[in-house]
């Protein structure tokens, strides 16, 4: 090599890294003066440059927290071994554990099932069983699917994620969720049965006045896909506020789906205009029921039951017929999505509190049967959705546990546009990671272990299917250190899904 070439190239590096130097030093300076000045903010002004490592680091952390520094059991909203359950179920590779479980069965409101001395044997197990919703409706939907989809508005979570959900859902005979934003073509991409919520704004089935239009109704119960209609009332995660979908996600085709301007924050009324009482309540799921013919319930948080005691006398006043078709339960201990963190943490009561009391006022009511009962809010574990058919639920459904059965990390990204997994942007590099046909495999295998381990779980408490679990198989710790059983703590008002609804199912048959 050129002797004075090489010289050369030495030469310019060394300018460059001095001149690089200088700039540093300069934007030191620049910043320590900012720094020392200003008084906004007391570590950079006594710590200036570095003080604004803080920053970094507090940001670093949501990532880094959850592998290097939290137990197992320790973490929020979703622990390790939580999400590391549904990411082998996803998977398809083994969920056994060895050497013990970590998990402290001491704390308050621990749930232990009671296992049975003499278990049925397996070839005595029995599948699923296959319930009626809407009676009264002109289209019935009958399913056996357990474990289901909650609401996830396309939108706030993204098309591959849609796609992957859609198929994943049809290859696991379960239903989906579009949640408020509307329905898309995404949503029946993949043929599987669709429940169509209807947020406060409307979203998809409004007229330009922002008002219901029953031709629009009629235009998305025309869809055979479309099973059931959703009045969503409040939702875990913003109980008396309306959905929040930020500017960066409201592109041309969210804004046609939805019917709102493009590219503007997308923010619902905190409820429904035209429901103010219980009969305003009975009218609308009247009128959608009539217009759409299909089965039509509402989805709550729970923040007292005297407004519930005064639909059930409503409903008797009106007759068994006018009752909602179902009611979905939700925990008011946040959900997916973007929301305030004074809702999120502290509106809403629980679904372990909330979910035996809305099932035993149903009972009183002397509708079990007629109103099926959802329950959504952290459920993601067999353990969570057993205790909830314990508990008097008929179905349960999950959004989270879905999510991470998608991919997500718990970036607690969502209300951003940078997901890192793909799953709630609508960055195109970042939606690229998200493989719709992998991803739907990995939705189906958790929809199927979830109904497999559930099933697992009644077998050793002495039953032959899911849906036979009844309040005395489930236990929970109490302040005293010893358990009670659920019927202890929550006697139950009617005679449970075991008798009941066979004799309807018969009939129906």
């Amino acid at each position: 090599m050129d002797v004075s070439f090489l010289i050369t190239v030495i030469e310019f590096m060394a300018a460059l890294f001095i001149f690089l130097l200088g700039v540093g030093v300069v934007t030191i300076a620049v910043l320590y003066v900012v720094d020392i000045t200003q008084t906004k903010h007391a570590v950079r002004h006594n710590f200036p440059v570095v003080g604004r490592m803080r920053y970094f680091f507090e940001h670093l952390g949501e990532f880094f927290r959850q592998y290097f520094f939290a137990q197992d059991r320790e973490e929020m909203p979703f622990n390790r071994a939580e999400r590391s359950y549904v990411y082998r179920a996803a998977k398809n590779v083994d969920t056994t554990l060895a050497f013990g479980s970590t998990r402290d069965l001491r704390p308050t409101g621990t749930i232990i099932f009671a296992n049975a001395a003499y278990p049925p044997l397996d070839q005595d197990a029995a599948p699923i069983g296959v319930l009626e919703i809407g009676p009264y409706a002109r289209h019935p939907y009958r399913t056996a699917s357990l474990f289901n989809i909650s609401a996830m508005s396309y939108g706030a979570i993204s098309q591959p994620a849609v796609n992957a959900l859609s198929h994943g859902a049809k290859k696991a005979g379960i239903w989906m969720n579009t949640g408020e934003g509307g329905l898309s073509p995404v949503h029946l991409s993949g043929g599987c049965d669709v429940v169509f919520q209807m947020g406060t704004a409307k979203y998809g089935v409004r007229d330009a006045d922002g008002l219901l239009s029953d031709d629009k109704l009629r235009e998305v119960a025309a869809h055979e896909q479309v099973r059931m209609f959703e009045i969503k009332l409040s939702q875990g995660a913003k109980p008396g506020k309306g959905g929040i979908l930020p500017a960066a996600k409201v592109s041309a085709e969210i804004a046609k789906i939805r019917g709102i301007p493009e590219g503007q924050d997308s923010i619902s009324p905190n409820r429904h205009p035209d429901v103010d009482s219980a009969g305003e309540l009975l009218d609308l799921i009247a009128r959608i029921r009539d217009v759409t013919g299909k089965p039509v319930g509402f989805k709550a948080v729970m923040g007292g039951f005297d407004w519930l005691d005064d639909l059930m006398q409503e409903i008797r006043t009106r007759g068994i017929e006018s009752a909602p078709d179902f009611i979905t339960v939700d925990s008011g201990d946040g959900g997916t999505g973007a929301a305030p963190m004074r809702l999120m943490d502290s509106v809403g009561l629980p679904i372990k509190e909330s979910l035996p009391q809305v099932v035993d006022i149903i009972d009183r009511a002397g509708l079990h049967g007629r109103t099926r009962i959802i329950a959504s809010g952290k459920l993601i574990t067999p353990a969570e959705a057993a205790w909830a058919i314990c508990a008097g639920a008929d179905f349960v459904q999950s959004a989270r546990g879905y999510m991470f059965a998608l991919g997500c990390i718990q970036a607690l990204q969502c209300n951003k546009n940078t997901c890192p997994t793909g799953i709630t942007t609508h960055n195109s590099r970042l939606q690229k990671g998200l493989d719709p046909v992998d991803k739907a495999e990995r939705v189906a295998h958790y929809a199927e272990h979830m109904h497999h381990e559930i099933g697992v779980i009644a077998h050793s408490c002495g039953v032959r299917e899911p849906r036979q679990l009844q309040r005395n198989h489930c236990r929970v710790v109490c302040a005293d250190g010893r358990s009670r059983p659920l019927n202890e703590l929550y006697p139950p008002i009617a005679i449970h899904r075991s008798n009941s609804d066979a004799a309807l199912l018969a009939a129906g048959d």
